[in-house]
Order: structure tokens, then sequence, then C-alpha cells
């Protein structure tokens, strides 16, 4: 059974990733806010600069109580049925750490600093998100941090991304035969995708819409002439309602539900969602070949999602080259695991399951100590951005109003404050205008902001 990545393990289910590797780092004071410390000393030095022993542990810790694994049995049962040891997990949390600070000596070697205002038009909008100073500093506490430790993270989240696209200068375009490889190896995710286009009303205006689609049925009115004179969706109107394909957006689900029972050029009843009410015309089926011969046999939609992907995996492939080039020139020393941290317990008392293990996915827990299984996808280590562009998602349009939401828009910034935006929002999960990226790319410095003529 492939094991969950001890750090990414925050990240897959959707809690504060305060220290996923190579992402965020943890506050250095122990969780119970009294600034003490566990064992002290140092854990590894990169480069002369020192990694304490107890930001390691306090990385540990933070993910312990997120994850819901503070009672040692819990902890020891976690760990077994993930093929880790207190020791194991140390040395993924330090070589995390390592990263970190090879990613900041490597910025400063090239002159990469963060934009201070975009640095601080971030907090700031995660900080409109609270009604009061005492709630956004309970929020901080609550994922461990304090404000400019949260400043910290941010600043080295978006310092990393320059620093990915100044490495990806140099990354190699992709091929003819590269694109049409990958091309193969996705068609089939693009079987049965659906094309469509929408008119959005107001969730007020049902007579209206319901006017308009009587009208459009009896071939009194055109589709994409009704789109541009009545929808709300300002992000489509001029396009005729063009939503595009729903393998390439994350739409909401009552209107993929409706789109799926359309052929081409059917048109839907009313759809009534989170949104308002809208009319979905189904403008286009992909159904893939047996062989694709050549990529120009997918639509230019498609062919564009896996030139996107194909230069993602190449972007990071150059700066996980470039990582591991500073690794092996740096001077890094691991010194010994103490004794008396707290996250250790005995292996031995926590024989692994060897029942649970049907090969079908990852065994791990929720945030409430239950456990769930995990697509080994979901967490492979590696070429993240290349994760994250698997599902033909890359370069997707968003349409406003049907969009469920762009998942990883925010990037690996918002990570670090992921939950306190939850706690402030309610779910969480607003609309967002523009085009989606993916989760390699940093946040740019806005929250996600509600469609325009999108009702919550």
């Amino acid at each position: 059974m492939k094991k969950l990545s001890f750090a990414k393990s925050i990240a897959v289910f959707g809690l504060a990733a305060v220290c996923t590797v190579g992402v965020a780092g943890c506050s250095e004071a122990s969780t119970d806010g009294t600034g003490s410390t566990y064992t002290g000393g140092v854990a590894a030095t990169v480069n002369g600069t020192e990694i304490q022993e107890d930001t390691i542990t306090t990385a540990v810790e933070n993910i312990r109580t997120q994850m819901g694994l503070t009672e040692e049995q819990a902890w020891g049962e976690w760990l077994a049925e993930n093929d880790y040891t207190p020791e194991s997990v140390r040395k993924e949390m330090i070589d995390g750490y390592v990263d970190q600070e090879l990613v900041k000596q490597g910025s400063e070697s090239l002159d990469i600093h963060a934009d201070e205002a975009e640095v601080s038009q971030y907090v700031d909008s995660m900080r409109a998100n609270y009604d009061s100073d005492e709630a956004w500093a309970n929020a901080l506490n609550s994922v461990g941090m304090t404000e400019e430790q949260y400043r910290e993270n941010i600043a080295l989240t978006l310092e990393t991304q320059l620093l990915k696209e100044k490495v990806a200068e140099d990354a190699a375009e992709p091929t003819d035969e590269d694109l049409l490889t990958l091309a193969q190896t996705y068609k089939t995710s693009y079987d049965g995708s659906r094309k469509s286009s929408h008119i959005l009303f107001d969730a007020s205006d049902e007579a209206t819409a319901k006017e308009v689609l009587a009208k459009i049925k009896s071939g009194e009115l055109d589709f994409a002439a009704a789109a541009a004179e009545y929808s709300k969706d300002t992000g489509t109107l001029g396009d005729g309602g063009n939503v595009g394909w729903d393998s390439l957006n994350n739409l909401v689900t009552e209107y993929t539900t409706a789109l799926k029972e359309l052929g081409k050029d059917e048109v839907s009843d009313l759809v009534t969602s989170s949104y308002g009410i809208h009319i979905i015309k189904c403008t286009d089926v992909y159904e893939a070949p047996e062989t694709l011969e050549k990529l120009s046999d997918l639509p230019e939609e498609f062919q564009e999602a896996v030139r996107s992907m194909s230069e993602a995996q190449n972007d990071s492939q150059a700066y996980y080259t470039w990582l591991e080039g500073q690794r092996e020139a740096a001077d890094i020393k691991v010194n010994d695991m103490p004794e008396g941290l707290p996250y250790y317990v005995d292996m031995a008392n926590f024989p692994k399951d060897e029942s649970k293990d049907d090969g079908t996915g990852i065994t791990a827990v929720d945030e409430d100590g239950n456990p769930v299984d995990i697509d080994p996808v979901a967490s492979d280590s590696g070429d993240d951005a290349a994760q994250g562009e698997s599902d033909g998602t890359a370069e997707a349009p968003v349409a406003e109003g049907v969009e469920e939401g762009a998942e990883g828009a925010e990037g690996e910034a918002d990570e670090a404050a992921q939950q306190m935006e939850n706690d402030a929002q309610g779910d969480g999960q607003q609309p967002a205008e523009g085009d989606a990226t993916d989760g390699d790319a940093a946040g740019s410095g806005a929250s996600q902001q509600p469609a325009e003529g999108a009702t919550e």
C-alpha cells in the first residue's frame, strides 16, 4: 500500500495546511501558547543556517492536532497504518524545512523578493473576513501562527513561485510527440464531455426565464441572442453564453447533472442552482476514438489543456531539478533524534493490520479521526503541478455563475489559512472570475471573490 505523505495529509483533508512541506513554516512556539520549549536543540543545519528541533516538533504537533491524533493510541495506529515511524515523520518534516531553506537561500542569491505590497494586500484581504482584531488573532492562533509568521509564509510562497518562474525559463518546450503521448493518455478522461452554453437569470425572475425558454424551444428566439439580451452572467453573454467543456471546468452539481441529460443541440428546462436559474444548451459532445492519431483530432480546447499540462510538467521538472542540484551542493547536516519528543511512540506497540491493505488506496484518517481511503493519485510526491493538471483542467475558462469554485486558484499561499477562511465564510467555497490556474501557482494577493451576477 502506498502511504500518505504526512505533511500532505493536511491538504488532502482540506484542513489548515500550516506545515505543508515546501509551502509554509510553522510557529516555533509550542502549541500551548506559552512559548515554552519541547526539547530545544538543533535538528539540522543548511549551509550553516539552523533549523530548530522545536520547529520540527511544533510542525508535527500542529498536524497531529489538526488530524485529531493527539492521543497516543490514535497517533500510533495512524503511523502504523501509513507505514510511518516517529523517526520517519521527523525526517520528512526536516526534509521539508531543508527544502524551504534552500528556496530562501536560492531566492536571495537570485535577488528574488516578494512584493511587500502584494503580501500586505493578501494579508489584509484575509483579515477582512473577521469582524475584530481579536477574532483574527484567534484564527491565527488556531493554526499556530502569529500575523508576522503568516506574512513570512505568504512572502515565502510568492518568492517560491517567482523562483519557479525564473527556473522555468530554461524548461524544455514540449515536442509534438510529447503532446500526442499525453493526449493519448488523457483522451479517455475527455470521452463523453459536453460543451454547453447557458443563460443565467436571477432566482427571483422565474417568470422571465419561463418566457425566454418557451420562445427558444418554439424557435422564436435564438439561444445566443437570448443569452446576449437576458443573461446575468457577464462572463459569457458576449459569446452566446458559452461555458465550455464540462471536463475542463468545475461546474456546480445542478448544472452538470442537467447537462449530462442533454444530447447535442438540446436545450434543458429551467435549472436552479445557488447562482440563480439556468437555461442550458448542449452545443457539442466529444466521443474519444479508440486510437488518437494526431493531436488535432482533439477539440481545440482539449489541445490547449494538454499543452498546458505538458508545459506545467516541464516547468515543475525544471524546478525539481534545480532543487535537487541545490541539495547536492549544500552543506546539510541532520542531527540525531533527541529523546523526550512528544510525538515519539514505541512502534512495537502498534503492529500494522495487514488485513486493511487491499491495495485499492491509502488508508488514513479524517479530521475527526475516522479512517478513510484516499486515491493514490491524490498523494503522490514529485511533480505537483503535473498532478494538479492531470484531470485536464489546465487553463480552463471559468464561467461566472456556474463555477463550483476554482480549487487551487488561490495557490499555495492560501493553504496556510484555508481553515481560517472557511471558519469566517461558512463553507468557504466562492465562485471565481478569470482562468482557473493550477495548484502550483502562488496566490495572487487577493482572496476569491463572488462572481458577478451570481447568487450565493
